[in-house]
């Protein structure tokens, strides 16, 4: 009689996905060959636990198991009156033609239970049933993975902490985003078997940073610059992801003017390619408008005063 997998994983019938999943992870870390070795009874319960969650994580699978289509090994099962019908054929060599009596060539009493064996172990083909080794490969391990914005900008490597206590060396590439995947081969949990260990699947959370903010490779970020420079033109030192930088800003400079630096950006998906820096400007008055400048201003005012709202509707 094959396993309840069910009662393997020590689930209910209704348990979710999740559940399912979860169950089989702790039977899998208790009772890992690697971590018992010599222990006959714990390789068992892990291979069992193992099987019993191969056919249950597959929807479809887990369906036909419910339904009785296939047994715990993922055998088919025959339909409902299948062994009576099969018996009753005139070819079957079990069936003494005319006699009214049902057994084996030899004369000895038909057995079911060893007839059913042997069509489930003909129908699993060499699987567990069949008594053969069986490979699986083991499951994948989701992790989520804060970062700093420019160790993803720039790239850097991090050691995260797994559940069992072994920490794991994830390298950050150059242009990482936030909600990216990186995928760590076979760092996930040990297969079953000859099957190869499943991979890590590490979620970045990319932190946002006061200066920086992103739109696609481009990289955005605020400039304030003061009166005279906005009005006479100057040199202001602007930050970018690899350090300060000169940028020119033209005379007569406006809040908002956004000034282009080629390939300050970040690394473009898939390629060599990096976005630009767009700087925009944001002109910043003083706190304190002392005596000389409320002066000169109300003269020039006088003199040159313009009203920047002329062509805007209901000026």
């Amino acid at each position: 009689m094959t396993q309840d997998l069910y009662a393997t994983l020590g689930v209910s019938k209704q348990a979710s996905a999740d559940e399912i999943k979860k169950a089989y992870r702790k039977i899998a870390r208790a009772n890992h060959p690697d971590l018992n070795p010599s222990d006959e009874a714990a390789e068992a319960r892990f291979k069992s636990a193992a099987q019993a969650y191969d056919l249950l994580k597959d929807p479809e699978q887990r369906r036909r198991y419910d339904a009785g289509e296939i047994d715990g090994s993922g055998a088919e099962k025959a339909p409902r009156g299948y062994y009576r019908e099969d018996a009753q054929r005139r070819d079957n060599p079990y069936t003494q033609r005319g006699s009214g009596f049902r057994g084996n060539p030899d004369g000895s009493q038909f057995d079911a239970e060893d007839f059913f064996a042997q069509f489930a172990r003909s129908q699993a083909g060499g699987g567990f049933g069949g008594g053969a080794r069986r490979d699986m490969p083991g499951q994948d391990t989701h992790f989520r993975l804060s970062v700093p914005f420019m160790d993803a900008a720039l790239g850097s490597k991090t050691r995260i902490t797994l559940p069992d206590g072994n920490a794991l060396e994830v390298a950050i590439p150059e242009g990482a985003r936030d909600g990216q995947t990186l995928r760590l081969r076979g760092k996930g949990e040990a297969g079953f078997g000859g099957g190869r260990a499943g991979d890590a699947m590490i979620t970045l959370t990319v932190t946002p940073h006061p200066d920086f903010t992103l739109n696609g490779d481009d990289v955005l970020t605020d400039l304030p610059i003061a009166i005279d420079e906005a009005v006479l033109g100057a040199k202001v030192k602007v930050q970018t992801l690899t350090g300060a930088v000169n940028v020119t800003v033209p005379s007569g400079a406006n809040s908002g003017q956004v000034l282009r630096l080629k390939g300050r950006g970040l690394k473009a998906k898939g390629g060599k390619d990096k976005g630009d820096q767009l700087v925009k400007l944001r002109i910043v008055t003083p706190s304190d408008i002392d005596s000389d400048l409320r002066e000169f201003m109300e003269k020039w005012r006088i003199e040159h005063g313009y009203d920047p709202r002329a062509d805007k509707v209901g000026s």
